[in-house]
Parts: C-alpha cells; sequence; structure tokens
C-alpha cells in the first residue's frame, strides 16, 4: 500500500497524513491516533528515503561506541540498552547506526555524521566525568541524550537516565554493616567513569557515618570482567586479614568472585557475603525462581526505552526542555549474604 491508497481511505489528503506520521505537532492528537491506527490495521509502512526528502530527516539514530577496553559500555550491559531502545525505534519506525570506532576517531566521527546529515540524534554512554563529547554535540547542533551523567557539565543543561548509583551502593554498603561486616571489599568499575564514581560515593558515604574506616587496600578498580573479580577476591582473600564483604559493581564481577571463593574453599553467604549490582540482564539473569545473588537490581533494558523516548521527543520538538530521569535500585534478597564471621 502507498500514501495515496492510505489517504484515500481515509479521506484525508497526502500532506496530512504524511504529517500525522512523522509527528507534526499542527496536526491534531485525535488525528494522528486515527492515522496510525489505519496505518497498523493497512500494513503501511512510510518509505524512509520519501520521508527523508519530506521532513529533512534521516529517521535514524547514532550510537557511536569506541573499541578500546577501557570502556564499560563494551559489555553485555550494552546488547540490553540497545534491546530496550530499538522497541521504540521500532515503533516510530526509525532505525539504529551503530559505529565502532578507534578511540582516537570518536571525536571525529561525530563531527562526520553531523556534517553528512546521516542520523536524526545519538545516545552517549558511558560518560565520563567532564565528558567532552557533550560540549562537543551541542556546538555542532546534534541533539543528545546521555545514558548516565557527567558531573561538572551542568546537569541540568542535556538529557539524561541514570540509576542512582550512589544511593544504591550507600544502602548495599549499609546492609552490610548492618550484619556487622566491617570489612567491605568495593569492586568497581573504572572510576573514570561517572558510574563508578557515584557508587564510590555511596560506599564512602555509608562507611563514614558509621565510624568504620575506609581501607583503599581492598578496593579495586577495572573494568568489570569475571577476571577481575576472581584475581581481585583470590588476592584479598589470601591476606593476612581479608575482607569479610565483596562489594562488586556487576554480576560478571560477581561471578569472579564466586569462582575464588571456591577455589579458597569458603562458603558464600556464610564464611563470605557477597552483593552485587546485577543490572536485570536478560541473558545472565540472578536466578529464575529466586535470586542467587543478593544485588542491587536496576533494569537497563528500560533505561535504553526511556533514552529513546527522550530522544524522540527531543527530534520532534528541538525546542523542547530538557528531560531527566533519575532510576532506583532495589535491594534484592539472595543466598550471598550472611552475618560476619566471628574472628
Amino acid at each position: 500500500m502507498n500514501l495515496k491508497t492510505l489517504s484515500d481511505i481515509l479521506g484525508l489528503s497526502q500532506t496530512t497524513v504524511s504529517r500525522a506520521l512523522n509527528g507534526y505537532p499542527e496536526v491534531s492528537e485525535a488525528t494522528r491516533e486515527r492515522v496510525r491506527k489505519a496505518a497498523d490495521q493497512h500494513n503501511y509502512a512510510p518509505n524512509n528515503r520519501a520521508r527523508s526528502l519530506a521532513t529533512g530527516r534521516t529517521h535514524a539514530v547514532g550510537h557511536v561506541i569506541p573499541v578500546s577496553t577501557e570502556h564499560e559500555v563494551v559489555n553485555p550491559v550494552f546488547t540490553d540498552f540497545v534491546a530496550g531502545a530499538s522497541e521504540i525505534y521500532a515503533r516510530e519506525n526509525y532505525d539504529m547506526h551503530l559505529k565502532i570506532v578507534p578511540d582516537a576517531l570518536e571525536e571525529q566521527t561525530y563531527r562526520d555524521i553531523a556534517l553528512k546529515g546521516s542520523v536524526d540524534a545519538v545516545i552517549i554512554h558511558g560518560p565520563k566525568d567532564h565528558d567532552k563529547r557533550i560540549e562537543l554535540l551541542r556546538s555542532i547542533g546534534m541533539p543528545f541524550v546521555v545514558h548516565g551523567r557527567s558531573s561538572g557539565e551542568g546537569e541540568d543543561d542535556y538529557s539524561w537516565v541514570d540509576v542512582n548509583n550512589a544511593r544504591a551502593f550507600e544502602r548495599a554498603t549499609d546492609f552490610l554493616l548492618d550484619l556487622g561486616h566491617t570489612r567491605i571489599s568495593l569492586l568497581n568499575g573504572l572510576e573514570t567513569m561517572d558510574f563508578a564514581t557515584r557508587r564510590r560515593q555511596g560506599y564512602s558515604k555509608a562507611l563514614a557515618a558509621r565510624n568504620v574506616p575506609e581501607d583503599a587496600s581492598i578496593c579495586r578498580s577495572s573494568e568489570m570482567t569475571e577476571e577481575f573479580g576472581f584475581n581481585s577476591a583470590s588476592a584479598l582473600l589470601a591476606q593476612d586479614n581479608p575482607p569479610t564483604a565483596f562489594l562488586a559493581s556487576s554480576i560478571i564481577i560477581g561471578i569472579g568472585v564466586r569462582r575464588a571463593c571456591d577455589d579458597a574453599g569458603l562458603k558464600l553467604g556464610r564464611d563470605v557475603s557477597l552483593v552485587i549490582h546485577d543490572d536485570d540482564l536478560s541473558y545472565l539473569r540472578n536466578g529464575t525462581s529466586e535470586p542467587i545473588y543478593t544485588a542491587t537490581r536496576s533494569s537497563v533494558r528500560h533505561a535504553g526505552r526511556i533514552c529513546a523516548e527522550m530522544l524522540m521527543t527531543q527530534i520532534n520538538d528541538p525546542n523542547a526542555p530538557h528531560e531527566h530521569r533519575m532510576l532506583d535500585a532495589e535491594l534484592i534478597i539472595g543466598h550471598t549474604h550472611g552475618p560476619a564471621p566471628k574472628a
């Protein structure tokens, strides 16, 4: 079916139908909904090339990912984020352009896609403190939403979706302190990344509130891999005064901690406690009928949907105010915690 046939069925002009399908504000919500229902009923899909000519838009969203292993977005979490965002892209008939680029070419890639007009907007992943990409995209006039936040860049001046990382890790640390643990190891992501910085802040705040000294020798920061979790936990458990609990920034790190405990002949939940941040990954579940790991849980897939919704708003209305969405993480009770063992 083409646009003319759909217009004849509805008794509307082709211009009105096109504007309704493309979200123009001058078309009433009632007309827009009527057109959408008819398009679904008759399996009408707009031709993207024709739409681009008519609207001046590409109907595509960009995701630029640097290849460096020192970026926390190059991990399974990104897959779930894209799955959530793609639900919105499909609904709005938008394509997704994914570019994997060398770190040194990341800035130039943003400039190139803006110059070529190959996408209408982008999502920034893995923001750092004072992230230069934010100012760059402002300067080249590219609409964007940040998955996370960047300290020092004026959080009110751009749209973002983030988990309350500081509160999640403060709460998790409090939970372990309530169980009598004072030797709590933090196995964090790279602390050049904003989310990891905030998680450290939450951990430190909880310890300080209980007058528990923070011991830097039992805290580690690196890429969030199983190997990092295993090597770190193995080394720390071999100390004369080992930690009695671990707070891990991902389920992947947590799997490594579990392997280290098994190797040391220690049982999680009895000899050593572990709380993870599991991100509710769709294919790496924290149990099925009940949780395995005690965890702070947030859905990155849900965050992907929200980011994409915000981006659609910006594309349709460039003058729309910036949006900010803070998501809370639940504390999920599993089987990897217990009272601090007696000396």
